[in-house]
């Protein structure tokens, strides 16, 4: 296939036969107790392979095949380059924020729909981005977008006074989720972690919070630290007085006798308030924690009083619509949401837990209680709440993280049957609809020291620009992914869409 084929174009033969895919359902029927992860991957043999792929040398698109795909930005992308040149005259980089960013410019984007997105100048990609994961059902589904038309023409937006959709999100995200007895929304993802941090604070009267390393909680000032590689404290904390992070600490994953060698020396000192994790490992279990890691941290927890945050921004509802606390049997005493709350929509996320804790968030002016102060007058909006119930019964009527898992499935076989044929030392693997594609390694290089820190500097901008060219392959195949490494999957990828995907993918990596 060329690198000038249409995303819309039917698939030749695919680059792993019939017999070598699970056999996926049609979207919208799936089995009824389909699981979004029917298991769970050997970590220890992943970690092996991170290994492998780290230490020698980088596979990179051909110095003599890079030109070709710059040119087909500049012949297929006149309009996306106009305005991004636009855009940087206004905006600080030319982008919002990350998800935006595309090797060698960003893409404009004026229609998504399902699997598909299309771009100011007519090209139609595969979408693995999915909003950077929210997008469960595809972008834009038809049941959602007609509820969200109706209360805008019934209601508006935004009241700043109660709603129904507000008690109706809650009540489903209760009924689903294990860790949730109650739910306070808020306007995003960074937002609810700093008022699940506060609150933790609040109700266990101390101050220190452990996250676990290489995990992202969004930007507050608080947890700019220890993003992306672990073990590297402030190296991103630009701006941001020490003091802001004085009480965060981190810990390796996958180590509990690390986390318990913390929790006790903290205890010496006034004690541990939570610990702060994503379920499946962090960035999206870009490092995947061992399946019994969040049982250990849970017991840990328990044994020195500290309270367990789990950060579903992404998990919830991709594990299932129980989060990955339902997926793994482990409830923690606080959960995050965020864009997936709403389905894509605006003004997304949210803090759950248990009772006796969340009350600690009761609002009003005059209360005298002891409280964690959030705020928010647009948290809570009937629109976001509207789109949200609505999605998530749209969620709980398909299956949709089954067969979305399935199709995550169905895309990594794939990938791993391309990597093996070509003999190339990527590493593909899944975690339900959550497909990791690592080739350049870049954020599974060792930092586990200061001195291996000082070393992988260097290394780590070669690698990076590698996965930036790696990128703009894809995209210049029609591939949408997160940064070139990471792919979500939703309801809308038939065996059609993962099948004409894989061909792309084969040509890509033809190009190394």
């Amino acid at each position: 296939m060329s690198m000038l084929a249409p995303a819309s174009a039917a698939a030749t033969s695919p680059s792993a036969s019939a017999q070598e895919r699970p056999a996926a359902s049609a979207a919208g029927t799936p089995p009824p107790a389909a699981a979004a992860l029917p298991s769970w991957p050997d970590t220890h043999a992943l970690y092996e392979r991170f290994a492998a792929l780290v230490n020698q040398p980088m596979r990179p698109i051909r110095p003599d095949a890079m030109p070709k795909v710059l040119r087909w930005f500049d012949d297929h992308c006149a309009g996306s380059k106009r305005l991004a040149a636009q855009a940087a005259t206004v905006i600080p980089g030319g982008v919002q924020h990350n998800l935006a960013f595309n090797h060698p410019f960003p893409l404009a984007i004026t229609r998504a729909e399902g699997a598909h997105l299309t771009d100011i100048d007519g090209n139609r990609y595969i979408d693995f981005l999915q909003a950077g994961g929210p997008t469960l059902l595809g972008s834009n589904p038809p049941a959602v977008r007609a509820a969200v038309h109706a209360l805008l023409d019934d209601c508006g937006p935004v009241t700043g006074l109660l709603h129904e959709y507000e008690v109706k999100l809650a009540e489903l995200v209760c009924r689903h989720m294990p860790g949730v007895e109650m739910l306070r929304m808020l306007g995003s993802g960074t937002e609810a972690v700093m008022g699940a941090v506060r609150l933790a604070r609040t109700f266990t009267k101390r101050q220190r919070v452990i996250k676990i390393g290489g995990a992202y909680h969004g930007w507050s000032d608080q947890l700019v630290y220890g993003m992306r590689l672990p073990k590297t404290g402030r190296m991103e904390a630009i701006g941001i007085p020490r003091g802001a992070t004085a009480n965060t600490q981190e810990c390796l994953p996958n180590d509990p006798e690390a986390l318990r060698r913390l929790l006790r020396w903290n205890r010496l000192r006034g004690g541990t308030a939570a610990v702060l994790l994503e379920p499946f490992g962090p960035e999206s279990g870009t490092r995947p924690v061992h399946r019994e890691y969040n049982a250990q941290v849970r017991a840990l927890c328990n044994e020195f009083g500290a309270l367990l945050i789990f950060d579903e921004v992404v998990t919830g509802f991709r594990a299932g619509i129980g989060g990955a606390q339902g997926y793994f049997g482990v409830t923690p005493d606080l959960t995050v949401l965020g864009k997936c709350l709403t389905g894509g929509y605006p003004m997304a996320g949210a803090i759950g837990g248990k009772r006796e804790i969340m009350m600690s968030l009761v609002g009003g002016i005059g209360t005298t209680s002891r409280r964690a102060f959030v705020g928010g007058t647009l948290s809570a909006n009937p629109l976001s709440c509207v789109a949200g119930y609505h999605s998530l019964l749209e969620v709980e009527r398909t299956n949709a993280p089954a067969v979305a898992g399935r199709a995550g499935e169905r895309l990594r076989i794939g990938l791993e049957e391309i990597i093996q044929r070509r003999g190339l030392p990527y590493v593909a693997y899944n975690l339900g609809s959550i497909v990791h594609l690592q080739t350049s390694g870049v954020l599974l290089l060792d930092t586990s020291s200061l001195w291996k820190l000082i070393k992988v500097k260097n290394e780590a901008k070669r690698r990076k620009h590698m996965m930036e060219e790696m990128g703009a392959a894809f995209t210049a195949h029609g591939l949408i992914s997160v940064a070139g490494s990471r792919l979500y999957t939703s309801l809308a990828d038939t065996d059609d869409v993962i099948d004409d995907a894989l061909n792309r993918f084969d040509d890509v990596m033809a190009l190394t």
